[in-house]
């Protein structure tokens, strides 16, 4: 019987039980990939990561290494699966002036480092609230797809091409992991989106995208600069913070947001897990760089979990 050590925590919020959660195990040193797979069915969450210690040289120079898991395969990135695992990693020191400092994961995309602070991303203060801490993870710069037919997305919907917005390119971008950010007009459109999800993934696989990240300018919480949805798997995530990367450079380049300011996407309403996704990117010589996604992690759970090898 091998026993694993566990810890589940709810990702781009401040509040348990509400944004994304994710289970980290602290050791899968010894598991096979099938058996990391099986546990993240197990799981059944968004997503599940895997810490693998190394020796300490080489975590200073690589970063932790981790494996990220959905419920369908391995992904060579994704946002909150990062920032919810630095969380853990960053919890297990034992003094504030620790755990203030970078952590950095080594992941199949490369190394993302994650630098957390004492505040959260609206300024309010959580030095008294050790369970609860902002982190914001530096991304890859970003690549810029394609940019598609407004017809061809829409067809694809329970939508018109009239209902998306036509002064903003549907483009896909990545920064570890391709989506393809698509504008529609009204709040209530987008919380009314259906989405054919085998004609979709057949016109990534095309196009070159992963997922489609859904956006519109009409929010529920005023101080959102965007209302967004990700719809994967035949359901919404809560908060996708690797397509928020993805949608902070779209926002730069398209004017949507200025170079460096930090802007608050709200996701995750429709499935009543709200998340609060805080984004930043700068236009230096007219390319987008320093991509920065952040937000707060809460920690729900310690487990041990017991399986067989």
């Amino acid at each position: 019987m091998f026993r694993l050590k566990m810890v589940q925590v709810d990702v781009f919020t401040d509040r348990a039980l509400t944004g994304n959660s994710l289970a980290v195990f602290l050791d899968g040193r010894g598991l096979s990939t099938e058996q990391m797979q099986a546990l993240a069915r197990e799981m059944n969450l968004s997503e599940t990561t895997f810490i693998l210690p190394r020796d300490a040289a080489t975590e200073k120079v690589r970063g932790v290494r981790v494996r990220i898991f959905t419920v369908q395969e391995e992904l060579p990135f994704a946002g909150h699966p990062t920032l919810g695992t630095a969380f853990v990693l960053h919890g297990q020191t034992g003094s504030d002036e620790v755990r203030l400092n970078e952590v950095r994961l080594d992941l199949d995309a490369g190394t993302i480092p994650v630098n957390f602070t004492a505040d959260s991303g609206d300024g309010r203060s959580r030095k008294d609230s050790p369970r609860v801490a902002f982190g914001e993870m530096r991304q890859k710069d970003p690549e810029f797809g394609v940019t598609h037919d407004v017809q061809a997305v829409a067809s694809l919907t329970n939508v018109s091409a009239a209902d998306f917005d036509d002064s903003v390119p549907i483009q896909t971008v990545s920064t570890g992991l391709p989506y393809t950010i698509a504008t529609l007009r009204s709040l209530r459109m987008l919380q009314n989106l259906r989405l054919d999800m085998a004609r979709a993934s057949e016109y990534l696989a095309r196009s070159g995208g992963k997922f489609f990240y859904f956006v519109c300018r009409e929010t529920v919480n005023p101080k959102a600069r965007l209302h967004a949805r990700m719809i994967f798997y035949g359901g919404d995530d809560p908060a996708t913070g690797s397509a928020a990367g993805c949608c902070s450079a779209w926002m730069v380049a398209n004017a949507v947001a200025a170079s460096d300011e930090q802007v608050l996407i709200e996701q995750g309403l429709e499935v009543h897990r709200p998340s609060s996704i805080f984004v930043r990117a700068t236009k230096r010589d007219n390319q987008i760089v320093n991509v920065r996604v952040g937000g707060n992690c809460v920690e729900v759970l310690r487990a041990e979990v017991a399986i067989e090898i």
